[in-house]
């Protein structure tokens, strides 16, 4: 029987030979078309087939750029851990930052600071008068500054506080977000504790309802409102004032700072200040991220800072964030050498430095980071100095050497770098500076030459400038 395949649909033998070639793969090899008939080779591409090309082509052409995207990206973010132990000026760097190149951050919340700066002035008073009661019950003979009479008018002081200082516990577990300590060394926050102040969001009722923190807060303002007289006296009395310079006082670095301000804190309308903010002590848990936009080079750089807790037995925690790590600055205060750690009272907080810092240069998963030092707190250091404070009582390893800043700024210096080049594995170099990270102006400056330098030096390390 002969094919024709227009029987059915009432085409014609001709229709069909016309329409064939058309579609040649419709077409099996018995049905004769011969040498007419193109092999598979030569026929156009498919145009199902083009359409799937072109689309692949697409899909490559923007993974690439994507991926180009990414690299120029990770390229602008540099990672900066901040090392050193407690109050050591990691926090007030970030605070620095935030001035620098966030400034909202802490004007939308500058308010909120004042629960800190209370705190920080609770602890002082508490610490003055915890000092002297020692210091009278320790003396075997009285005289003008430890007699029945001055005594008697500590006792007088400490008795009108207390009602203030039976808030310090209540204030510093709110801004330790609900969580009390088995002494009162001060509040433990994590970062954003800002946040536990704010009045809850919600219905009109919710957010007039001020959170617990907020209502402490503002209890502890109407005490120092009527306080801040006798918190005065104390702060001048003569046996203060003789026993402050020979460290029979031990007081928070910023302590003195917030007493000689008490009757500007204590005003009705306080709002706390940048310099308030940045004296403000409180000790950190857990790791603080902070990111800043940085301009350089005419292009714009993701700043990443990784604050970690300086306390001892938190340093665990400070492991997941080694390897991300292109630069590393940390802090040595250099005005502690008469001082010794909160948690470890026989350890030196310089030896202590000391030994951190030769930990983190014999880290090999930190060894490609670059390494900046800055040894800090240098306007204490000199005040210390000018105050008769002599060096060699607590590092008699200094000897006999001139109690000078310069002499005692570099024999420190030394002593680091020592301690760097005998403990680094990748041999790289340390930059030193020193600093004040409480004067605004002149860590601005040095803020903005160190970080271009780091961003500089990143970038250069991976051959794209």
């Amino acid at each position: 029987m002969s094919f024709n395949p227009g029987k059915r649909f009432g085409w014609g033998r001709a229709d069909a030979q016309r329409l064939l070639p058309t579609v040649p793969k419709l077409v099996p090899p018995s049905l004769g078309l011969g040498s007419r008939r193109r092999s598979l080779a030569s026929l156009p591409p498919n145009p199902p087939e083009n359409a799937a090309q072109d689309v692949n082509k697409a899909i490559d052409v923007e993974l690439k750029r994507d991926a180009m995207i990414r690299k120029e990206r990770n390229v602008r973010e540099i990672k900066v851990i901040l090392f050193g132990q407690p109050d050591s000026g990691k926090s007030t760097l970030i605070k620095q930052l935030q001035l620098l190149y966030a400034s909202d951050a802490l004007d939308n919340k500058r308010t909120l600071w004042r629960a800190a700066v209370f705190l920080n002035i609770l602890k002082a008073v508490r610490m003055i008068l915890m000092d002297l009661d020692w210091e009278f019950s320790h003396e075997d003979h009285e005289d003008e500054f430890n007699s029945r009479q001055i005594r008697q008018e500590i006792a007088a002081i400490r008795g009108k506080l207390l009602p203030l200082l039976a808030t310090e516990e209540s204030l510093a577990m709110e801004l330790s977000g609900g969580v009390s300590f088995s002494r009162p060394s001060g509040a433990r926050v994590r970062p954003g504790w800002q946040q536990s102040v704010i009045p809850n969001e919600g219905s009109p009722s919710e957010k007039e309802k001020p959170s617990g923190l907020l209502q402490v807060t503002n209890l502890i303002a109407k005490y120092l409102s009527t306080s801040a007289a006798l918190i005065g006296i104390l702060w001048s009395h003569p046996t203060v004032n003789n026993y402050f310079p020979l460290r029979k006082i031990q007081l928070d670095d910023s302590a003195p700072y917030f007493l000689d301000h008490i009757d500007r804190i204590a005003a009705v309308d306080y709002i706390p200040t940048n310099n308030d903010i940045l004296r403000v002590r409180l000790t950190t848990l857990g790791v603080g991220e902070h990111t800043f936009a940085v301009k350089f080079a005419g292009k714009v750089n993701t700043v990443t800072y990784f604050d970690v807790s300086g306390a001892c037995s938190r340093r665990l925690s400070w492991i997941p964030y080694f390897e991300a790590a292109t630069s590393i600055i940390f802090f040595a205060p250099i005005s502690a050498f008469d001082q010794y750690l909160e948690d470890d009272p026989a350890t030196n907080r310089l030896h202590h430095s000391l030994q951190l810092l030769s930990a983190v240069c014999a880290n090999k998963i930190l060894r490609h980071a670059q390494l900046v030092l800055f040894l800090n707190k240098i306007d204490l250091l000199k005040q210390k100095l000018e105050a008769g404070i002599e060096v060699q009582k607590y590092i008699t390893s200094y000897g006999n050497r001139p109690n000078t800043y310069e002499c005692v700024s570099d024999y420190f210096r030394n002593h680091f770098l020592q301690a760097h080049r005998k403990h680094d594995v990748s041999r790289r170099a340390m930059h030193v500076y020193f600093s004040c990270m409480i004067d605004i102006s002149a860590s601005h400056v040095l803020i903005t030459n160190v970080g271009a330098e780091m961003i500089r030096k990143h970038i250069c390390g991976l051959n794209l400038v």
